[in-house]
């Protein structure tokens, strides 16, 4: 079947409109987010509200070269200094661990503990598969009604933007890692998820993909028992 041309021209600028707006509404999300939660995220520690918990979210140790992550180890870094200079008092550390192979809160936990951090203070949540995960579980698994977030800036708009919508008090702190390019594979992923975050919250409401068994962390000054061996 064959059409007229005036109706492949009137496609194409549907198309071209259709994309022009979703292109919009893809920055607006994205601005959105980031001047919400812009005057929670710090790069300065001493500036930085005391909390008893710091989240820190779960990256791979290694980039796809095989090289170390600077991410991982910025936030690692980040994390045990903020242990150390006493801002936070335990760790949680959230992510994937899909095989035998991969297992990110194993991974966080050593090295933090050769940074210096007791194994006694530190959580593992083996269920954060995505940020949103993480952070819902840090809520209603690990009982936190407040929490320092711990990863890239870049990240953290998402990371606080979550908190926030779950009435946590939140603080976000900006771990060191090398820059991410505005047109980066890694950036373009973030611009997407900061999209789909929005619509977990306010369109899908979504609920973490596992919850369990309720793992409140202690508060008082006593660390609790170590149970990784």
């Amino acid at each position: 079947m064959k059409f007229p041309r005036h109706f492949g021209r009137r496609l194409r600028r549907g198309l071209l409109i259709a994309a022009v707006v979703l292109l919009g509404l893809v920055a607006l999300i994205n601005n959105w987010v980031i001047n919400n939660t812009y005057s929670y995220i710090y790069d300065d520690w001493s500036l930085l509200p005391d909390n008893d918990v710091g989240l820190v979210l779960g990256t791979s140790p290694h980039t796809r070269s095989g090289a170390a992550n600077p991410q991982f180890y910025g936030r690692i870094h980040a994390a045990a200094q903020l242990y150390q200079l006493g801002k936070i008092k335990r760790i949680i550390v959230s992510g994937a661990n899909p095989d035998a192979s991969y297992n990110e809160p194993r991974a966080m936990r050593r090295e933090l503990v050769k940074s210096g951090v007791p194994p006694q203070a530190i959580y593992m949540d083996f269920a954060g598969f995505r940020t949103f995960d993480s952070v819902a579980r840090a809520q209603v698994v690990f009982g936190l009604d407040r929490v320092t977030i711990i990863t890239q800036r870049y990240h953290a708009y998402r990371a606080v933007f979550v908190a926030k919508k779950l009435h946590m008090k939140v603080a976000g702190y900006a771990a060191p890692s090398e820059e991410i390019g505005t047109f980066s594979r890694t950036m373009a992923r973030e611009v997407l998820a900061r999209v789909r975050v929005v619509l977990d919250i306010y369109v899908l409401h979504t609920e973490p993909k596992f919850l369990g068994a309720p793992q409140p962390v202690e508060k008082d000054s006593n660390p609790p028992p170590d149970t990784d061996g």
